[in-house]
């Protein structure tokens, strides 16, 4: 991942529970909505499995692979955050076109997080702990942080890229 190149689109893709007045992906949501991720939601799905219990499904696999298809025709590079084995079709089908792919997973965890498969189809695999410092907040950080408003910087400002002046009024 050390040659530069054009960002076209970053997407992210979760399944949101209806019935809830709050989600704690919300807070996530319109922050990512808000600095120009492109969103692809769906309804989860509840059932009662064999014991009874009730669960919750909400897998955006299709979507996923639906979207990467369409868009691999103007592409020449794909990063993938996943470690889903299901993907390494997908991947192999959009390398036959030309697209390079690189899988971001982690295989430092016990269990690994990345299907072998997936990651020997990637033309480059890395592992998100190698680069986990580019883009989470310190620990300590982390820990002095309010869950505050999404749109809001660490000096209390919203910030949206654009200049106000003082109103003289």
């Amino acid at each position: 991942m050390s040659e530069q190149g054009r960002l076209v689109r970053v997407f992210y893709y979760t399944a949101i529970m209806d019935d809830q007045d709050y989600s704690p992906l919300r807070p996530l949501i319109d922050w990512l909505d808000y600095n120009g991720f492109t969103l692809v939601t769906k309804p989860t799905k509840e059932f009662t499995d064999e014991h009874g219990r009730r669960k919750v499904k909400g897998n955006m696999d299709i979507e996923i692979a639906v979207d990467m298809l369409a868009l691999s025709e103007s592409l020449d590079h794909v990063v993938l955050f996943s470690g889903d084995g299901d993907f390494r079709r997908l991947i192999e089908a959009i390398q036959r076109k030309g697209v390079r792919v690189t899988v971001i997973s982690s295989n430092t965890t016990q269990p690994s997080m990345v299907a072998d498969e997936l990651r020997r189809q990637a033309d480059q695999y890395v592992d998100l702990a190698r680069i986990r410092d580019h883009f989470s907040r310190p620990r300590q950080a982390q820990q002095d942080a309010d869950i505050g408003d999404p749109y809001e910087d660490d000096d209390g400002y919203y910030d949206d890229d654009e200049d106000y002046e003082d109103d003289p009024a």
